[in-house]
């Protein structure tokens, strides 16, 4: 449904401000309820970070460098031209982002039909606290600005799900910086470039260097320490960082950027502290996130912030503010679209549901999550170190397995699958999952479930494997494979 022109009424039940998945999973669950809800979005669009600039786009991305890869194995399996091997065809960047572009649209617009569809009144419009629960909205126009006219709403409870936006230097800190994009300006290409560095070293900087490389883009990955995913298990970072490097992706450690030089759009001379010069098309920050806080009235309310500017709350999502919460992103934890919409539908349970939901809220432990590398990963739970810093060293152990996925088993080219297993106590209780891989993304999501009910080594091995997998490795460990944590 398009957002309705203004306020239909001065009072609601809820207030939503935002409009991406925690926004979405609070709004909607509460008018499931019955609540009189408003939901209030400045972007002009719905689903937030993850439909437009985000997981969904950045997927469908990484399924055609996952395409791309299955054709250079094509002849290997009897496609097409196998002696020479048949040429890869080109890779129509534009063509592709348009289509993505328009699948995105199309999701817009089942998001606006669900609050249509649940009852909830969608503003579009820029949300302000002003003091005493209430929000100032200034409406959205016509031309996109915020000047057609201003409304007070107030309600019993507000929630809010602003979420963040990724970080480019300042020119103060790094000159010329502003020539570069940020992973929001990957989705606006349009033309592949020939040559791109990525500086970052998260799971996002990742992803993008991979899509590049694997699309046959010379890619650079810039990253300021010895290794990428530094707040994952090592093993993962180990097993990506070595193979990626075969496939061709330029990883430069302990790398900064000094200065960039060049034009918008056009090559660019990146200066490091390295002694080097590199020179690229397209420059590309992934070097981390922040709060949508500004500007938003925090202050009018009293509400608590972090340094980083995301919103103290506690287990509950409760703000310092009796009847504010904040959800998603802009609270700088797990930053995952399935976080933020399971936080969000457990506060409206909480605050509007049965009697027996009155304690209801988000486990913020045991969060499986899937990194669209190449491979992709899978992990979840204590990385070893973590488990070492919980439990001691003594109590602590690792199963860890590496092979071959069968796919790969005739071809020249050998991608790894790793899985290690880390577990605590005499019933080997498992507390890590981490694994590289073909169908690790897939294999992450039954596994969280298997930490999450306590699941022991034992239990694994007395489970029977699907045979021919990659994922019978899993119950198939050896007592060999076992070792001490070496943290």
């Amino acid at each position: 449904m398009p957002p309705v022109p203004q306020p239909k009424s001065e009072h609601y039940d809820v207030i939503v401000i935002g409009g991406g998945s925690g926004a979405m999973g609070m709004g909607r669950r509460a008018a499931s309820y019955g609540a009189k809800v408003a939901l209030i979005e400045m972007d002009g669009r719905l689903g937030g970070t993850c439909v437009n600039v985000g997981c969904v786009p950045k997927k469908l991305m990484w399924h055609a460098a996952d395409t791309a890869e299955a054709i250079k194995s094509a002849s290997e399996y009897g496609f097409g031209e196998t002696v020479p091997k048949m040429e890869s065809p080109k890779f129509d960047w534009n063509y592709f982002a348009e289509k993505r572009d328009a699948y995105v649209k199309r999701l817009n617009g089942i998001y606006d039909r669900n609050l249509e569809n649940d009852k909830v009144e969608y503003i579009s419009g820029y949300a302000k606290l002003i003091g005493n629960k209430k929000v100032e909205i200034s409406l959205r126009g016509e031309d996109g600005e915020f000047n057609a006219g201003k409304h007070t709403i107030s309600a019993d409870h507000i929630a809010i799900a602003v979420g963040g936006r990724p970080t480019i230097p300042s020119e103060k800190d790094i000159p010329g910086a502003s020539l570069g994009i940020d992973s929001d300006g990957f989705f606006a290409l349009r033309e592949q470039p020939k040559r791109v560095a990525v500086v970052g070293a998260g799971y996002i900087a990742v992803e993008l260097a991979g899509v590049f490389n694997t699309l046959g883009s010379e890619t650079h990955l810039l990253i300021r320490g010895e290794k990428f995913l530094r707040a994952f298990d090592p093993v993962l970072s180990d097993t990506l960082q070595e193979y990626m490097a075969q496939t061709g992706l330029n990883v430069h450690q302990k790398t900064n950027v000094k200065k960039v030089t060049g034009t918008k759009g056009g090559p660019l001379t990146l200066e490091l502290d390295t002694g080097k010069m590199l020179e690229v098309d397209c420059l590309l920050w992934a070097i981390g996130r922040y709060a949508n806080t500004e500007g938003l009235g925090l202050d009018a309310e009293g509400i608590k912030t972090a340094k980083d500017g995301s919103i103290v709350v506690d287990k509950y999502q409760n703000t310092n503010v009796p009847g504010i919460y904040a959800v998603g992103d802009v609270i700088g934890k797990a930053l995952l679209t399935p976080v933020a919409i399971a936080a969000g539908r457990r506060l409206s349970n909480r605050l509007l549901g049965k009697p027996e939901m009155k304690d209801d809220h988000l486990e913020y432990e045991n969060i499986p999550t899937a990194i669209f590398s190449h491979p992709p990963c899978g992990t979840v739970g204590l990385s070893e170190a973590q488990a070492v810093e919980k439990y001691g060293k003594d109590n602590v152990f690792v199963y860890q397995t590496r092979f071959t996925n069968m796919y790969f088993g005739m071809l020249e080219h050998k991608e790894p699958t790793v899985f290690k297993l880390v577990v605590t106590g005499k019933e080997e209780k498992i507390v890590g999952i981490h694994i590289v891989g073909v169908g690790s993304d897939e294999m992450i999501q039954p596994l969280g479930i298997t930490v999450k009910m306590g699941a022991t080594k034992k239990d694994f091995d007395d489970t029977v494997a699907v045979h021919p997998s990659s994922a019978e490795e899993l119950v198939t460990i050896q007592p060999s494979a076992r070792r001490n944590a070496q943290v």
